[in-house]
Order: structure tokens, then C-alpha cells, then sequence
């Protein structure tokens, strides 16, 4: 499956979000990326969100993004050999 530019927009988001607690939300503004508009509004119909513009992660957000910073920190990390 291809990893499409919409999707990249998501990714981008997700990562945006503070998974330390539970208490930090996002809040994008009207001035920022169309880009990173669209895949804010993507990310609530999906239900990952609580607010169109943002907002807290569901739960299923707040997993799906831990799961991305765990995936980005694996492959960003130095091969072992």
C-alpha cells in the first residue's frame, strides 16, 4: 500500500500530539497548511479526534499515535551491527 501525501498530512498530525498524558489537546489554527487542515478535519471524521480542528485524541487516536512515535523513533534509530 502506498504511503499517500493525504496520509502523510495525518501522520504529521498524529505525531503533533503529546501522548504523556492525557490532558494536552491541539488546536490548529485557520492560518495554518491546507494541508495539515485537511488532514486535521481527515482525522475526526476518522474518530481519532474529539474536535474538527483538533481537540484530544480518542482512544483510538491516542493509540495509533503512540504507535506512530514508536514506529518513527524504530526506524530513525541507528542499525546495531
Amino acid at each position: 500500500m502506498p504511503i499517500s501525501p493525504e496520509l502523510v498530512a495525518e501522520m504529521q498530525v498524529l505525531r503533533m500530539f503529546d501522548t504523556s498524558t492525557s490532558q494536552s489537546g491541539l488546536k490548529v489554527h485557520s492560518d495554518a497548511s491546507a494541508d495539515i487542515i485537511a488532514a486535521t478535519r481527515r482525522l475526526f471524521e476518522k474518530q481519532l479526534t474529539t474536535q474538527v480542528d483538533g481537540g484530544y485524541l480518542t482512544p483510538l487516536g491516542y493509540e495509533s499515535s503512540v504507535h506512530l512515535q514508536q514506529l518513527l523513533q524504530i526506524l530513525n534509530s541507528k542499525p546495531l551491527l
